[in-house]
């Protein structure tokens, strides 16, 4: 047993979170997107991205924020909204530069801004925050640290996340290199990642 929650909680908190990650949502197709466009390395990137956004979740968990913004669907609304937003923004970037012709190429730009996005894409997503707010509670121990708790918890989910998202990108990354990849093969490549961020956003928008 654990000197702050019991093992038995923890084993059925990774079990019972696991099948929610691999789910597709937001996240996992923006992993997805940036593996396609830009193979496995920039699937890491978006995961590393997404995982930092995850802590900021769980920072605001561990301090009992996500209580206020829960009781407060005006702020709840914006979130969401900016979440969709800024998915539908990387959505048209990726769709406008399909539209132009030349070969394919790796994204070479600084890793801080896959690594952005995928922080805004995690941080927008109100989603993620009201899983720990319903789930988390429901395996912690009364009598004990409820913060720490619950910053384990959450430290556990955003570990998670960030393995199968690492599987995914190797994944997708090893399916594109497959073949050689001309400017008809960017296009589609590129529009195909576009459309899946569009099929994100309206996760969001409309769940």
């Amino acid at each position: 047993m654990m000197p702050f929650m019991e093992t038995a909680s923890l084993l059925l908190f990774i079990a019972t979170i696991l099948p929610l990650i691999c789910t597709p949502g937001p996240d996992m197709l923006f992993v997805v997107s940036q593996s396609l466009s830009g193979g496995t390395p920039a699937g890491l990137r978006g995961t590393a991205g997404v995982c930092l956004g995850y802590l900021v979740h769980s920072l605001l968990v561990a301090l009992g924020l996500a209580a206020v913004i829960a009781a407060s669907p005006v702020l709840f609304e914006l979130l969401r909204l900016l979440g969709v937003g800024y998915l539908l923004y990387l959505a048209v970037q990726l769709i406008r530069t399909a539209m132009k012709a030349g070969e394919i190429k790796t994204p070479t730009g600084p890793t801080r801004a896959v690594l952005r996005r995928g922080f805004l894409t995690a941080v927008l997503n109100p989603k993620g925050m009201m899983i720990y707010f319903a789930i988390l509670p429901q395996f912690m121990t009364q009598g004990r640290d409820i913060v720490v708790q619950a910053a384990t918890l959450s430290l556990v989910f955003v570990a998670l996340c960030g393995i199968v998202y690492a599987i995914l990108s190797f994944a997708v990354g090893a399916a594109k290199r497959t073949g050689r990849f001309g400017s008809r093969h960017r296009r589609v490549v590129q529009g195909g990642a576009g459309g899946l961020l569009v099929v994100a956003a309206a996760f969001m928008a409309f769940r």
